[in-house]
């Protein structure tokens, strides 16, 4: 099969991915063989690929959105050969720790992520584990399933951790993959969204999505904010995003990978009980109950598709911020 592989991180313009042509995996005991449909590029994999995660598998195949046929393994009630299946971030937990056991399995220690400690999606076959894997809703194609995996998901837990009230005002930093799925599920349950982004065609796009308001990264929205995710990653939008927010508003960061924060002002971004919070992956349950919305929400999923031998071409748009919506390979 044809894969990508990290082969030394570092900046894009260094090659840090390889073509490579290898056998097809073997799935190990409780693991489904799946043939990769699509499989979106996420910003997380950009970090795997330059330098800003460790190292966790040396040459590791990135990528963590992934929607495939089953082909072949674990004796599974929840899966058979021809089902259509997704694989996502989370590749594996522990079960038994305390974080486990209370519902909060995005914070495992000993946790393992697909694209980053195990193979993932840039290659014509993966494996995951049966328990791991997820049911994708009907009436979307594989390449517009693709983003919700992760980009979808990691949103709608950003938009938990945010904390949005009922019919609230919620102010989105960054509008990529995954800010264009939150504020569509946002809106979904009558929230007023303003977006601040850098890109012309972003901010388009928001509008065009139905947000109230789009402006440049810097700028104030129009009103206070009763709650904003953070998703780009850069630390120095952490300040104007707070201060930006209403008495008791919260500010979520959905990033896995942030630059240095600005030292912050109590009085102008902390006090009057506003609160910052992280995210940090995402439980079965969050993919379970996103999916189900996706299910019964028609998301506009926006995509650029690139063929599996342009992988480098489509992470290296994502660095450049070429990429409106999400890009996507298919093999």
């Amino acid at each position: 099969m044809r894969a990508w592989r990290v082969r030394e991180p570092g900046p894009m313009s260094t090659g840090p991915l390889v073509e490579c042509s290898e056998p097809v995996p073997r799935p190990a005991a409780g693991e489904l063989l799946v043939r990769v449909r699509a499989c979106g590029v996420c910003r997380t994999d950009l970090h795997v690929a330059e330098g800003d995660l460790p190292v966790h598998r040396s040459g590791v195949v990135p990528g963590h959105e992934v929607v495939g046929e089953v082909l072949a393994g674990s004796r599974s009630d929840r899966f058979v050969p021809g089902d259509r299946v997704g694989i996502a971030w989370i590749r594996g937990t522990c079960g038994t720790c305390r974080y486990c056991t209370s519902g909060a399995e995005n914070l495992c220690p000993g946790s393992t992520y697909t694209g980053w400690d195990a193979d993932g999606g840039y290659a014509e076959f993966a494996t995951v584990d049966a328990a791991y894997a997820h049911r994708l809703p009907g009436g979307y194609s594989d390449v517009e399933l693709a983003p919700l995996l992760c980009a979808g998901i990691i949103g709608y837990r950003a938009l938990r951790r945010a904390d949005v009230p009922a019919g609230g005002r919620l102010g989105i930093y960054g509008f990529g993959a995954s800010a264009h799925l939150a504020a569509q599920a946002a809106l979904a349950r009558g929230a007023t969204v303003h977006v601040m982004t850098r890109s012309a065609t972003a901010r388009d796009l928001a509008l065009g999505l139905g947000a109230a308001s789009a402006q440049g990264t810097t700028e104030a929205p129009p009103e206070p904010l009763d709650s904003a995710i953070l998703f780009a990653p850069v630390g120095t939008l952490v300040p104007p995003a707070l201060e930006a927010l209403d008495r008791g508003g919260t500010l979520a960061i959905a990033g896995i990978h942030l630059s240095d924060v600005p030292t912050l002002d109590y009085q102008r971004h902390l006090f009057l009980e506003r609160d910052l919070r992280s995210v940090t992956a995402n439980t079965r349950a969050d993919a379970a109950e996103f999916l189900d919305l996706a299910a019964t929400h028609r998301f506009r999923v926006h995509t650029t598709s690139y063929p599996l031998s342009e992988a480098d071409t489509a992470l290296a748009d994502l660095a450049h911020g070429r990429v409106t919506g999400a890009a996507v390979l298919v093999p």
